[in-house]
């Protein structure tokens, strides 16, 4: 199969005629590109897994263009939705809630619930509106990088895809927080740039710690994520970063720090790749970083943030890239 990146701004009906025939289309967000399929064909949402390598058992995210499109993909809807559906959507936040009878199989994993949000990026929304609520996971290899370029999912799915609409780089930049409705407490499975405190004036309450499950509810649970080809590790501080360049160096591991423009001066005349200044830039520019360190380096250090918040949910993803790894 020949795969084609096209311009988003002129291929979206071109994109929602594939939708529309059962074939699958990379579509931006303002967190990560995702491979897309009709929530609502079975067969259609198969070719995601087959296409990534991704396990059966993991399940996907619907997206949609409207909040009333939700009367098809959920039921039982409480009102705790609606509220956060107002203060976050369009965004970067996905909401489990348990899954209309309309929704395959293969989009919840064999699971009874399902994960929802509205994408904060306006070809996505035109392209779901055109077509149809799009089953998507990030469009990359599973295990691999996530992609907030075009150029990056084509590195990875050349061959496997028909079109990647290209919409320039991603804004945010990690993937979407998951919260979970359907718990007595709403539970997040997993962190991202809507944070737990930016949630509780919604909600009330929230659970940080998610509930151990045989049938995941949410993707990036059960396997490793996030991971470049080259080995990789986390560095508690810079003097730690520096101290294992050093020592890889010496090695002949062709080693790079990723780490923020603060410290240049620390890392001196070291290879480093930048991720700016603030936990923002951190965020927006980590998977590129990674993208580009595993074509020309032999093994990254990357520097750890501390803070809470979005520097929480940045690190859950370094963590992951590293192996757990950490200098």
């Amino acid at each position: 199969m020949q795969t084609f990146i096209k311009k988003a701004d002129t291929a979206i009906l071109e994109a929602a005629a594939l939708i529309k025939r059962g074939e699958l289309v990379v579509f931006p967000t303002e967190t990560v590109y995702g491979l897309g399929a009709n929530a609502f064909d079975g067969q259609a949402v198969a070719k995601i897994f087959k296409a990534k390598g991704r396990p059966q058992d993991n399940p996907l995210i619907v997206h949609i263009s409207e909040i009333d499109e939700i009367k098809n993909i959920a039921v039982d809807i409480p009102d705790g939705f609606y509220k956060l559906a107002e203060r976050f959507m369009p965004g970067p936040l996905t909401v489990i809630l348990k899954k209309s009878d309309k929704i395959p199989c293969e989009v919840t994993a064999g699971g009874d619930t399902v994960g929802v949000r509205m994408p904060d990026n306006k070809y996505a929304r035109e392209l779901i509106s055109k077509s149809f609520p799009l089953a998507a996971p990030s469009a990359n290899r599973s295990k691999h990088i996530s992609p907030t370029t075009a150029e990056h999912v084509y590195e990875d799915l050349a061959g496997e895809i028909p079109l990647i609409l290209d919409g320039g780089e991603c804004s945010v930049g990690i993937e979407s927080t998951v919260l979970d409705l359907t718990c007595d407490i709403p539970t997040i499975l997993r962190p991202g740039a809507i944070t737990a405190e930016m949630l509780l004036g919604i909600v009330g309450e929230v659970s940080e710690n998610g509930r151990v499950i045989k049938i995941a509810k949410a993707p990036g649970m059960k396997y490793t994520h996030y991971a470049p080809v080259v080995d990789t590790v986390s560095a508690k501080n810079i003097d730690s970063a520096v101290a294992e360049y050093d020592k890889a160096a010496a090695q002949g591991k062709n080693p790079v720090i990723v780490a923020r423009d603060i410290y240049r001066d620390k890392v001196s005349e070291r290879e480093q790749i930048s991720l700016g200044i603030t936990a923002e830039d951190y965020t927006r520019n980590i998977y590129k970083a990674l993208h580009d360190a595993e074509k020309k380096y032999g093994y990254i250090i990357i520097e750890e943030l501390h803070g809470e918040g979005l520097e929480q949910s940045v690190m859950n993803r370094v963590t992951k890239a590293a192996g757990g790894k950490s200098v």
